[in-house]
This record gives structure tokens, sequence and C-alpha cells, in this order.
């Protein structure tokens, strides 16, 4: 059965969705169109590229932190250069050889561009600081005089998982040739469920969304007591607040929460047991949510 899916950011919890995924394999169901923000953009990219759930466990398996953590040599010489790096570049790690990475993965697959993939097959997320606007890729692209269909799906990614000061941001020129700096889309989106509401139409087909949180932890109050307090609130509730009624319409019907809140999300040094305990959180929470799920 054709389904739409959804994947949230959260950084290295994103090995819960390879055991969401392979659930849902099993079950019948299959992905017509992904979305997602960050590490879910990851995920739903090899969704749309073709790969299976252990197809995609191989390769997430097989990450080195080197791949992510691509400084700059100087930066192990002269400490003092990685402040100077975080101030002028706004980012401690470059992005480039996960941007690479990522393209020699996709392209086993024969896919380069968002023209190699099925028409509205993937939406990745992406968040514009100069413009203070959310960027819906590829379909934003033309704000930014760029052919959607043209643009590297690997560049995409790498844009929505731009973790800000972790990642150098990655630069857009608009029409007007005015600079843009495009950041990951968690910032402004972390769970982009909105994109398949059809508010009074009937959907198109069925969806699920995968959050890599518990439920409980839409339905909390925060206690603000300081200004570390505060500036957290602030920063969440930005992170937050546009899925929040959308998370709340869908939560009973449609979501399907992973909670994994004791994993760091830039924790790219995970071990062994680690990875298998977020797949099998993945596992035991989607066959779950399958068994009462109505579509």
């Amino acid at each position: 059965m054709w389904i739409d899916g959804v994947f949230s950011g959260g950084g290295v919890k994103a090995f819960a969705f390879v055991g969401a995924y392979e659930v849902a394999e099993e079950a019948g169901f299959k992905f017509r169109r992904v979305a997602g923000t960050s590490a879910g953009s990851i995920i739903a990219a090899f969704i749309a590229a073709g790969y299976n759930s252990k197809e995609i466990f191989k390769l997430m398996e097989e990450m080195h932190p080197s791949i992510f953590l691509d400084q700059s040599k100087m930066i192990y010489h002269f400490p003092f250069i990685k402040w100077l790096t975080l101030y002028w570049r706004m980012g401690l790690y470059k992005g480039n050889k996960f941007e690479a990475w990522l393209k020699e993965v996709l392209k086993a697959k024969g896919v380069e561009r968002f023209s190699d993939l099925p028409p509205d097959s993937l939406k990745i997320i992406a968040s514009d600081l100069s413009r203070g606007k959310m960027v819906v890729i590829p379909d934003d692209l033309v704000y930014y005089g760029i052919h959607p269909e043209n643009f590297s799906v690997a560049r995409a990614i790498r844009m929505s998982c731009s973790l800000p000061f972790f990642f150098e941001p990655t630069t857009l020129f608009n029409k007007k040739s005015e600079k843009c700096i495009i950041v990951d889309g968690g910032v402004l989106s972390n769970f982009p469920v909105w994109l398949y509401d059809e508010e009074n139409q009937l959907p198109l087909r069925p969806f699920l969304g995968f959050q890599l949180s518990s439920r409980a932890d839409f339905y909390v109050s925060r206690r603000i007591k300081n200004a570390f307090d505060l500036f957290h609130g602030l920063f969440t509730t930005m992170k937050e607040a546009h899925d929040a009624k959308y998370i709340s319409k869908y939560a009973a019907s449609n979501i399907v929460f992973l909670p994994v809140e004791n994993i760091e999300t830039a924790n790219f040094k995970l071990s062994k047991e680690e990875i298998d305990k977020l797949v099998a959180i993945g596992r035991k929470r989607t066959k779950k949510f399958l068994k009462h799920w109505t579509y």
C-alpha cells in the first residue's frame, strides 16, 4: 500500500527511523512521497532514492565521525583558530565531506538532482536566516533564481542539516543578488507534518509521521527560572511553535513518537550498543502503532 512519510530532525537519533522504516516495509507499506528536516531529510532522501531499510542501516552504520567533523588542519595546531573560525565562518565544521558522502551514496542509486526523482516525491526543509523564512526544497528554490529540478539533492540535505554553530551555513543569492544564509531546517520547522495537511480536502493517501521524541514532550509546560531557561525556552518555542498545532492535530492518528531523549543529537561517536538500542526503539514503537492504525 502506498503512503506518504514525514521524518523529524534529531541528529544521530535518526537510527530509530531505520527500525521504524523496517517495520513499515514488513507491513507492506511503500512511500510515494517523503519529507524531512535535518537528519530526517537524510532518511527521506534515501527512501526516495530507492534504498530499503537494510541498505540504509548498513550505510548509517558505516558512517565514520570524520564524515561530519571536517575541521581545518590549522585548528588542530592552533586551537584559538577554532574560535576565529566560529566567528567568521559561523560553524566549526565545513560539511564538505558530509555532502561528498551523500553525493556518492545517492549516485549509487542514480540520483544526483531532483530531476532524477519522481516529481513531488521528496521535500526537504531548510531555514533562510537572512529572510527569516522557511525554505521548502526544491519548490522554493525559484525565489533564488534556481531551477528546482536542477538542484543537487545532496546539497539540499546538507543545507537542511547545517546545525547552527556546528556546521558552516550554506549561501544562496536571491533574484536581487542579496546574500542569504541557509541553516538547519529544524530552526523553523523540525517536523514538517504540515506539508501533507490538505485542510478541508481529503488527503491523496494516508501518511505517517515519525517524531524523535515522546508524545508527552509536546504537552509539558516549561519552567522559566533564569536567563538560561529563558534562552532555551525562546529557542525551543521558535523551533516548535510552527509545527505544534499540526502535531496536536495528528498526534493520535498519524504520528509515531520515538522516545530517544537520552542520546545527544550531535554525538557522532555512538557505540554499536547505542545504535542497536535506537533501531530497536524504532521497531518496537512502530509495531505498536501499526497494530491500531486505521488508515
